[in-house]
């Protein structure tokens, strides 16, 4: 066997693999190890001029696309998966040896992108809307900039401690969903190679098909995208009299993320949305106020009931970080160590090596400190007040570090808009308690909810990163190191993007950008600055609920999330993860089941990269000025939804029961 990078001679047997191991998404026994593909003893390239050049400049171009598409219809594409296929692309067309490390440090800093555009587009636009009613609001690129860059640090600096217990000691426990696909489709590029290239063949077709099948609806409307009750007379009757809807989205990709969070999470999941759209919105419009009962299930849910899972979401936060104090402890007992100077550790092998926890310690001080000076010169220009800012800042960007990276790891979509919202609520209630209100207090809650949000947003999406990792052998320590200027460009990016989209479309007015999350949070906002109401009920609701089940053993945060989300997004998550059962039992032979059920978790991930890639190409097309047909009411593309979903979801069943006996 060929010397790799002259490090120890290896048995000959014991070459690198091209596909992922057999335990890769379970639950290891009592005496057994994972061995990724990159063997752990060797070295490879992975931080080279190609990988960081090529990763920042995929940061660049998806920064600005997905900021415009959020901006622009509500929705953040998920960056990770097509950066990994553009990623593999271009390794494949210029022959790049060794280049899967190399293609998971483009991934991981390219990926930063969808993060950093989240945490920034869903709450500081909120300054341009609540401008044209307060022209005393100032917004500068500086305060964009800082907010999302040092948010994007800390959500960096703070995960880092808990990285092994989410990717290693939980092996197998959560499903990772989003870092699946994205690790099918970097294997893909591996096993090409091979002279057997198989699983790529079928990843590829699965992606084409989901990907055109998305693309199709997204943008050209032959069927309907969400297929509801409301499209036909006797639903629509039913709703105003009852306010009971059914709804389902047909895209691929979500479908495709269902099967892989599987049945159970996918169930309780729906179980929430259940709660809140056949109980919660029927008993409100029936028995609440007139103006409740004049609204649209759609509307009550917006303006009332998700509030409801907006305090679950925060109770099931505090719920999580209580049961994980011991790990948050374990991590801060081991940065004081090291600081110390009494680490005692036995070198680590290069695929468990993370930045030191002393290093971390340091990083996290300077950034704190730079958090304070930006809130007391840039924002506030009180210094006990900008202290309270930084406070409410530090405790709970920290500890809801591990709540974002849960429901990540759990279903694949982190609700930091909630946690953001929640943030801000308790950042205003605090704020108007320190005599910090009206139009700088608007300003101040919206910097302090950018600076937590991006910092949740980038926890949640550096535990894909680095799950990524784990499974492909890669050196932890050199994607955490990268993960930084990889925020730095893309905060540039984004702020730069958000003012020149202010410039030309504006957040307010006739052909303006929509902007729903930051319009959502300067509703929030603007009475509690201005002295109005806010639905503390509600919120209270949520946080007594979640405390019920997770005394009933329920997982509370997944329940919450489905309160969250909306009712098309969670019906298909149901479904797949039926699919998922119906494969897993589709044979007596258990053996034929696992391979079935791996075909399946493969054409999921291929259905998700494609609509991921494809969604890009649907953001380029409507930002040329297609104009996207509106079909969601009409009966027809209802059908023709309801026959198109129906026909994805056989593909996905039929194409992952086709395995050799």
């Amino acid at each position: 066997m060929k010397k790799d990078f002259n490090q120890t001679d290896l048995p000959a047997a014991d070459v690198d693999p091209v596909d992922l191991p057999e335990n890769a998404f379970r639950q290891l026994g009592a005496d057994e190890d994972y061995r990724p593909l990159m063997h752990p003893a060797r070295e490879y390239p992975e931080a080279t001029p190609y990988s960081v050049g090529m990763g920042l400049v995929l940061a660049v171009v998806f920064s600005a696309a997905a900021a415009y598409l959020g901006l622009k219809v509500g929705q953040v594409f998920e960056a990770a998966i097509p950066i990994a296929i553009i990623a593999v692309g271009i390794s494949g067309m210029l022959k790049k040896e060794h280049a899967l490390g190399q293609n998971v440090i483009i991934q991981s800093i390219g990926a930063c992108s969808g993060v950093i555009v989240a945490g920034a587009i869903f709450t500081l636009p909120a300054l341009y809307i609540l401008q044209a009613a307060y022209p005393e609001i100032t917004v500068d690129f500086l305060q964009i900039f800082l907010s999302s860059l040092l948010g994007g640090v800390l959500g960096i600096l703070f995960f880092i401690p808990f990285r092994k217990y989410f990717v290693k000691d939980m092996h197998g426990k959560y499903p990772f969903p989003e870092a699946t696909a994205t690790t099918q489709v970097l294997v893909s590029g591996n096993s090409q190679k091979a002279e057997n290239g198989g699983q790529a063949k079928l990843l590829a077709v699965a992606a084409l098909i989901g990907g055109v099948y998305d693309y199709i609806v997204a943008t050209f409307g032959w069927w309907s995208e969400v297929v509801t009750t409301t499209a036909y007379s006797w639903g629509q009757t039913l709703a105003d009299k009852t306010k009971f809807v059914f709804s389902c989205n047909t895209g691929a990709a979500v479908l495709g993320l269902g099967y892989i969070v599987g049945l159970k999470y996918a169930f309780v999941i729906f179980a929430g949305s259940i709660f809140v759209w056949w109980f919660v919105i029927p008993l409100m419009g029936t028995y609440g106020s007139a103006e409740i009962a004049a609204m649209t299930p759609n509307a009550i849910f917006s303006e009332y009931a998700r509030m409801i899972g907006i305090g679950g979401i925060a109770m099931a936060g505090i719920i999580g970080i209580i049961k994980s104090w011991g790990i948050i402890t374990q991590a801060v007992g081991l940065a004081s160590r090291e600081l110390k100077g009494a680490s005692g550790a036995a070198k680590t092998v290069r695929w468990q090596t993370d930045i030191s926890m002393k290093h971390i310690a340091y990083f996290i001080f300077i950034a704190l400190a730079a958090v304070l000076i930006f809130f007391w010169t840039g924002v506030i220009n009180t210094f006990w007040q900008a202290l309270v800012a930084w406070i409410v800042v530090t405790v709970i960007a920290f500890l809801f570090t591990t709540v974002a990276a849960n429901a990540i790891a759990i279903v694949g979509s982190n609700p930091v808009s909630g946690m953001t919202l929640m943030t801000l609520i308790i950042a205003s209630a605090i704020f108007v308690a320190i005599g910090l209100n009206g139009a700088s207090g608007i300003v101040a809650s919206m910097v302090v909810g950018g600076v937590v949000c991006t910092a949740l947003s980038m926890a949640g999406g550096f535990v894909t990163d680095l799950k990524i990792g784990y499974w492909l052998g890669s050196t932890p320590k050199k994607q955490e190191s990268w993960k930084f200027l990889g925020t730095l460009v893309s905060a540039a990016t984004v702020g730069g993007v958000i003012m020149l989209l202010n410039n030309v479309y504006g957040f307010t007015g006739d052909n303006a950008l929509a902007a729903p999350q930051a319009n959502a949070m300067a509703k929030v906002i603007e009475p509690m600055m201005m002295g109005g109401a806010t639905p503390w009920t509600l919120y209270i609701v949520g946080a007594v609920l979640a405390c019920l089940l997770n005394w009933l053993g329920v997982p509370a945060l997944a329940f919450c999330l489905g309160m969250f989300l909306p009712l098309h997004l969670n019906t298909p998550m149901l479904m797949g993860g039926i699919i998922s059962w119906l494969v897993g039992r589709s044979s007596k032979d258990k053996d034929v089941c696992r391979r079935r059920m791996d075909r399946g978790t493969l054409i999921s991930s291929g259905l998700i990269a494609g609509g991921a890639l494809f969604g890009v190409f649907a953001a380029i097309t409507i930002m040329c000025g297609f104009e996207v047909p509106a079909n969601g009411g009409e009966f027809m593309p209802q059908v023709l939804g309801l026959v198109a979903y129906a026909a994805i979801m056989a593909y996905l069943y039929f194409a992952s029961c086709r395995t050799d006996k």
